[in-house]
Protein backbone atom coordinates (compact mmCIF):
# COMPACT_ATOMS: atom_id res chain seq x y z
CA UNK A 1 0.00 0.00 0.00
CA UNK A 2 1.07 3.34 -0.84
CA UNK A 3 -0.18 6.66 1.04
CA UNK A 4 0.66 10.36 -0.12
CA UNK A 5 0.52 13.50 1.58
CA UNK A 6 -1.58 16.22 -0.56
CA UNK A 7 -0.09 18.55 -2.23
CA UNK A 8 0.47 22.15 -1.37
CA UNK A 9 -2.78 24.16 -0.35
CA UNK A 10 -3.25 27.35 -0.46
CA UNK A 11 -2.95 27.04 3.54
CA UNK A 12 0.62 25.07 3.31
CA UNK A 13 1.51 28.37 1.52
CA UNK A 14 0.75 30.95 3.78
CA UNK A 15 0.77 28.45 7.10
CA UNK A 16 4.86 27.84 6.13
CA UNK A 17 5.66 31.50 5.70
CA UNK A 18 3.83 32.85 8.70
CA UNK A 19 3.10 30.47 11.13
CA UNK A 20 -0.05 32.05 11.54
CA UNK A 21 -3.38 29.76 10.34
CA UNK A 22 -4.70 31.95 7.80
CA UNK A 23 -8.48 31.44 7.80
CA UNK A 24 -9.18 29.61 4.61
CA UNK A 25 -11.63 26.99 4.88
CA UNK A 26 -11.05 23.48 2.66
CA UNK A 27 -8.36 25.31 0.60
CA UNK A 28 -7.61 24.20 -2.81
CA UNK A 29 -3.97 23.51 -3.93
CA UNK A 30 -1.40 26.11 -5.02
CA UNK A 31 0.48 25.81 -8.59
CA UNK A 32 3.00 24.38 -6.64
CA UNK A 33 0.95 22.07 -4.98
CA UNK A 34 -0.52 20.95 -9.16
CA UNK A 35 3.43 20.48 -9.82
CA UNK A 36 4.03 17.91 -6.68
CA UNK A 37 1.46 15.98 -7.41
CA UNK A 38 1.96 14.92 -10.91
CA UNK A 39 5.53 14.77 -9.60
CA UNK A 40 4.14 12.38 -7.12
CA UNK A 41 2.12 10.61 -10.13
CA UNK A 42 5.64 9.82 -11.95
CA UNK A 43 6.93 8.23 -8.37
CA UNK A 44 4.13 6.53 -7.54
CA UNK A 45 3.81 4.71 -11.36
CA UNK A 46 7.44 3.44 -10.48
CA UNK A 47 6.24 2.01 -7.48
CA UNK A 48 4.01 -0.86 -9.24
CA UNK A 49 0.38 -1.22 -9.95
CA UNK A 50 -2.31 1.13 -8.03
CA UNK A 51 -5.40 -0.72 -8.30
CA UNK A 52 -7.96 1.89 -6.05
CA UNK A 53 -7.42 5.50 -4.82
CA UNK A 54 -8.70 6.59 -1.59
CA UNK A 55 -8.89 9.88 -1.07
CA UNK A 56 -10.10 12.26 2.14
CA UNK A 57 -13.22 14.31 1.24
CA UNK A 58 -10.83 17.26 1.58
CA UNK A 59 -10.63 19.26 -1.59
CA UNK A 60 -6.79 19.61 -1.88
CA UNK A 61 -6.59 15.77 -1.20
CA UNK A 62 -9.33 15.44 -3.90
CA UNK A 63 -7.65 17.65 -6.94
CA UNK A 64 -4.33 15.57 -5.36
CA UNK A 65 -5.46 12.21 -6.18
CA UNK A 66 -7.51 13.62 -9.33
CA UNK A 67 -3.65 14.27 -10.75
CA UNK A 68 -2.20 11.65 -9.92
CA UNK A 69 -5.58 9.19 -11.59
CA UNK A 70 -4.88 10.82 -14.27
CA UNK A 71 -1.14 10.08 -14.69
CA UNK A 72 -2.13 6.81 -14.06
CA UNK A 73 -4.92 6.25 -16.42
CA UNK A 74 -7.17 5.31 -13.36
CA UNK A 75 -10.13 6.53 -10.87
CA UNK A 76 -10.53 7.78 -7.76
CA UNK A 77 -12.55 4.75 -6.26
CA UNK A 78 -13.46 5.89 -2.65
CA UNK A 79 -14.10 9.00 -0.60
CA UNK A 80 -13.65 8.46 2.84
CA UNK A 81 -13.33 10.49 6.17
CA UNK A 82 -11.45 7.68 7.74
CA UNK A 83 -8.27 8.99 6.01
CA UNK A 84 -9.14 13.18 7.00
CA UNK A 85 -6.88 15.05 8.55
CA UNK A 86 -7.22 15.86 11.94
CA UNK A 87 -9.04 19.11 12.63
CA UNK A 88 -7.11 21.30 14.16
CA UNK A 89 -7.14 24.16 11.83
CA UNK A 90 -9.57 26.46 9.92
CA UNK A 91 -8.56 24.69 6.91
CA UNK A 92 -10.17 21.54 8.51
CA UNK A 93 -13.33 22.88 8.48
CA UNK A 94 -14.22 20.89 5.03
CA UNK A 95 -17.29 21.47 2.23
CA UNK A 96 -20.50 19.64 2.50
CA UNK A 97 -21.08 16.88 -0.03
CA UNK A 98 -23.23 18.92 -2.11
CA UNK A 99 -20.47 21.50 -2.53
CA UNK A 100 -17.69 18.73 -3.25
CA UNK A 101 -20.24 17.01 -5.78
CA UNK A 102 -20.44 20.76 -7.80
CA UNK A 103 -16.88 20.96 -8.10
CA UNK A 104 -16.09 16.65 -8.50
CA UNK A 105 -19.39 15.87 -10.47
CA UNK A 106 -17.78 12.82 -11.25
CA UNK A 107 -17.16 11.55 -7.44
CA UNK A 108 -19.98 10.16 -5.44
CA UNK A 109 -20.74 11.79 -2.06
CA UNK A 110 -24.29 10.59 -1.25
CA UNK A 111 -22.43 8.48 1.51
CA UNK A 112 -21.27 11.76 3.21
CA UNK A 113 -23.13 12.92 6.44
CA UNK A 114 -23.74 16.34 5.47
CA UNK A 115 -21.38 17.11 8.03
CA UNK A 116 -18.37 14.77 7.66
CA UNK A 117 -15.40 16.85 9.37
CA UNK A 118 -15.07 17.29 12.85
CA UNK A 119 -16.84 20.16 14.50
CA UNK A 120 -14.14 20.62 16.86
CA UNK A 121 -10.52 19.99 17.28
CA UNK A 122 -10.06 16.14 17.01
CA UNK A 123 -8.11 14.90 19.71
CA UNK A 124 -5.11 13.00 19.37
CA UNK A 125 -6.35 9.92 20.93
CA UNK A 126 -9.23 9.63 18.52
CA UNK A 127 -6.79 10.39 15.59
CA UNK A 128 -4.78 7.22 16.74
CA UNK A 129 -8.46 5.51 16.97
CA UNK A 130 -9.34 6.25 13.69
CA UNK A 131 -5.89 5.08 12.28
CA UNK A 132 -6.25 1.59 13.83
CA UNK A 133 -9.45 1.38 12.16
CA UNK A 134 -8.08 2.06 8.83
CA UNK A 135 -5.03 -0.38 9.88
CA UNK A 136 -7.53 -3.29 10.67
CA UNK A 137 -9.71 -2.22 7.41
CA UNK A 138 -6.77 -2.26 5.12
CA UNK A 139 -5.21 -5.24 6.34
CA UNK A 140 -8.63 -7.28 5.20
CA UNK A 141 -8.72 -5.89 2.23
CA UNK A 142 -8.26 -7.46 -0.77
CA UNK A 143 -6.41 -4.94 -2.96
CA UNK A 144 -4.41 -3.80 -0.13
CA UNK A 145 -1.40 -4.33 -1.83
CA UNK A 146 -2.31 -1.86 -4.72
CA UNK A 147 -3.78 0.57 -2.50
CA UNK A 148 -3.07 4.19 -2.98
CA UNK A 149 -4.65 6.46 0.14
CA UNK A 150 -4.63 10.19 -0.88
CA UNK A 151 -4.68 11.66 2.78
CA UNK A 152 -2.54 13.78 5.21
CA UNK A 153 0.30 14.96 7.02
CA UNK A 154 -1.55 14.25 10.84
CA UNK A 155 -3.14 10.80 9.87
CA UNK A 156 0.11 9.60 7.62
CA UNK A 157 1.71 9.91 10.81
CA UNK A 158 -1.10 8.36 13.23
CA UNK A 159 -0.72 5.12 10.71
CA UNK A 160 3.22 5.25 10.29
CA UNK A 161 5.05 7.55 12.78
CA UNK A 162 6.23 9.13 9.89
CA UNK A 163 6.26 13.08 9.36
CA UNK A 164 5.78 13.82 5.90
CA UNK A 165 5.86 16.75 3.68
CA UNK A 166 3.55 17.70 0.79
CA UNK A 167 3.13 15.26 -1.52
CA UNK A 168 5.88 12.52 -0.28
CA UNK A 169 4.98 9.26 -0.53
CA UNK A 170 4.90 6.54 2.01
CA UNK A 171 4.97 2.99 1.06
CA UNK A 172 3.24 0.60 4.11
CA UNK A 173 4.17 -2.71 4.58
CA UNK A 174 1.76 -4.40 6.72
CA UNK A 175 3.23 -3.83 9.98
CA UNK A 176 2.74 0.10 9.12
CA UNK A 177 5.41 0.70 11.83
CA UNK A 178 8.03 -0.47 8.79
CA UNK A 179 7.13 2.17 6.59
CA UNK A 180 9.45 3.89 4.54
CA UNK A 181 9.56 6.90 2.40
CA UNK A 182 10.03 6.63 -1.10
CA UNK A 183 9.45 10.31 -2.33
CA UNK A 184 10.04 13.24 0.19
CA UNK A 185 9.51 16.95 -0.71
Amino acid sequence: MLMVRHGQSEFNAHFNLTRRDPGIRDPDLTDEGRAQARIAAKIIADHGSVREIWSSPYRRALQTAEIIAEHLRGQIHTVTPLVGERAAYFCDYGSAPQVLHESFPHLRFDHLAPQWWPDHEEPVSALHLRAERFVAETAAHTARDGLLIVSHWGFIQAVTGLPVGNCSVVKVPANPSAATVVHAT
